[in-house]
């Protein structure tokens, strides 16, 4: 019989364990009597999240030298190297030019089929372009993956479920929003991929005020649909409307739009990580009796970790703008206590004397924080002129310690994801600042502002509904309430295990797998296998993405970097096929 395995998710996830289990094939499965199963209604490669058929304005938020599906000698695992190209060496051009999305897909669907063509001829790869709708079967038993419109389920000794991005039902302020909404002709657009919302004219149209929550990722897809997508275009610096424009009025929890991606390389030594946050560190955290508590026993792990990158590089690629010696500042820094106090604040001010050069961690989490202005048009200018230094800042050198933190960012992600799901909180604030969208969105966004097309309402935004409309209001202008017909809540959904649209989680978690307490699928992180209610994962069910607990940084990883996911799919992947190995019997000659 046939051994078989069915991974859910056709998209980056998905083809990186397909990469994976090519890779690994030859030291522990024989590559015969193997059927793949890949399920996933949209095209393999790019599945849903980056498939082809979406607007050519839309563009990857890094550059395409700095993404990779392939491993290399950074990445800490126990499977082979498979080198491969980066976008930018598949697709030639500029290596730093924020490719369309479109460019992506195709480079992920060439993933997808190199694969597929490397694996042996024992192993065949069937596409199923349908949705899984549930996965049953006995622990140590084969599995059965039914799919829709089919009565005959899939049989599975394996399954990976790596559905990527989900889409949730709302939740109880989003559905209140959508009823009045329903009851007054008025637009709601619940948190959802932008690509896939519907904005028509007829639904949002030109000149009429848009109330809009959020400013990361998501928000800047809206803008870029919303402007050029309907006519507008730039000349120098400037916006020139099409006259078909809504203007979107934007607020959200910081009130200031994710940090530019910084436009230069780190030059010279980088800070030697991990210092005060590794795996010892983290194997202290998983003993602690009764779990981790975030903010009192990691986050001042975390900022102490940050620190140390920040300073290593002020130190010692800046040391004119130092007042000691860097090792004599790192025996300080060291014993000052994790979280930071007036100590290390001493420390800090009388070793940096330019408070720009110094890291301020609750500032870059709410920047807005105790600014009042008393009329919008202050508000306006605060806004630009944060975003125009800031932009000045990501591309001046001489700010490295900026790169620095942000690579150290990228390290302690590394480390935390042994401890599971450390709620949103942690995931947006490493996003604001190392996941932020390409300079030239931001300088977009400026020119925008200048033409009244976008129009800033500060942080903490609030939404009400009343009298037929929408309103907006921020402690950053008091007293100033926005309405409009419309609101779009600008981000991604949050689906847990009971909220998620997807039916085969859902089901999966009333058949007794676990959820974390905010609601993700909790899984082993030495392979991703699914935990049970008490603990124990089961032995042919795995998953992997931001449906999981284990969930990474970004969808991505960056050349040399030792990236998580492609830790994770290497280690899925052959724990499932040792799995498939034991199953088959002892390796024939």
């Amino acid at each position: 019989m046939a051994r078989s395995l069915v991974i859910v998710g056709a998209g980056p996830r998905g083809t990186g364990v397909l990469e994976r289990i090519a890779a690994n094939v030859p030291e522990l499965y024989d590559g015969s009597g193997l059927d793949v199963h890949v399920v996933d209604p949209y095209p393999p490669g790019g599945g849903r999240i980056w498939r082809h058929d979406q607007s050519p304005l839309l563009r990857m938020n890094s550059q395409a030298r700095d993404v990779t599906m392939f491993t290399d000698d950074s990445v800490e695992m126990a499977g082979p190297v498979l080198a491969g190209p980066t976008v930018h060496a598949w697709a030639g051009g500029d290596g730093r030019a924020f490719v369309s999305r479109r460019t992506h897909s195709g480079y992920l669907r060439w993933v997808y089929e190199r694969a597929v063509a490397a694996l042996p001829p024992g192993i065949a790869v069937h596409h199923h372009p349908r949705r899984a709708l549930r996965v049953a079967g006995a622990r140590h038993g084969r599995q059965t993956v039914r799919l829709e419109g089919l009565d005959a389920p899939l049989a599975a000794d394996a399954v990976v479920l790596a559905q990527g991005h989900l889409d949730a039902e709302p939740d109880a302020e989003q559905i209140r929003l959508a009823d009045f909404a329903a009851r007054h002709g008025l637009v709601h657009l619940p948190p959802e991929f932008t690509a896939d919302s519907d904005l028509s004219p007829a639904r949002l149209p030109p000149g009429a005020p848009v109330l809009v929550r959020g400013l990361g990722l998501a928000f800047v897809d809206l803008m870029v649909l919303l402007t050029e997508g309907r006519g507008g275009r730039y000349e120098d610096g400037a916006y020139v409307p099409s006259g078909r424009e809504s203007v979107l009025y934007v607020g959200s929890r910081r009130g200031v739009p994710y940090h530019a991606k910084i436009a230069y390389s780190l030059v010279g030594e980088r800070p030697p990580l991990p210092r005060h946050l590794g795996p010892a560190e983290i194997d202290r955290l998983l003993a602690l009796p009764g779990g981790a508590d975030f903010r009192r026993d990691v986050w001042p792990l975390v900022a102490k970790e940050l620190g140390f990158a920040h300073y290593h590089r002020l130190f010692t690629a800046h040391p004119e703008r130092t007042r000691v010696p860097w090792a004599e500042f790192e025996r300080a820094h060291a014993v000052c206590p994790p979280g930071g106090g007036p100590e290390l604040d001493a420390l800090v001010a009388s070793a940096v004397p330019d408070p720009a050069d110094r890291l301020d961690l609750g500032a870059l989490d709410r920047p807005l924080a105790g600014v009042r202005h008393a009329s919008a048009a202050a508000l306006q200018e605060h806004l630009r002129t944060y975003i125009s230094a800031d932009l000045a800042r990501r591309r001046d050198p001489e700010r490295s310690a900026d790169l620095a933190l942000s690579h150290a960012l990228l390290a302690v992600y590394g480390q935390l994801a042994r401890l599971g799901d450390l709620g949103p909180w942690w995931h947006g604030f490493y996003s604001s600042l190392a996941s932020g969208p390409p300079d030239p969105r931001l300088r977009n966004l400026l020119a925008l502002s200048r033409a009244g097309v976008v129009r800033f309402l500060g942080a903490d935004l609030r939404i009400a509904a009343g009298d037929g409309v929408f309103r907006a209001h921020s402690p950053t202008l008091p007293g100033h309430v926005t309405e409009a017909r419309a609101l779009v809540e600008a981000r991604l959904p949050e689906p847990t295990v009971t909220t998620t649209r997807d039916p085969l989680l859902r089901a999966l978690y009333a058949d007794g797998a676990a959820a974390t307490p905010a609601g993700l699928l909790a899984v082993d992180p030495a392979d991703g296998r699914v935990l049970d209610r008490t603990g124990v994962p089961h032995p042919r069910r795995f998953a992997l993405g931001p449906h999981t607990d284990a969930r990474g940084p970004g969808g991505f990883t960056r050349p040399g970097g030792n990236g998580l996911a492609l830790r994770q799919n290497d280690a899925t992947a052959r724990a499932v096929l040792a799995l498939l190995r034991d199953l088959t019997g002892p390796r024939r000659a």
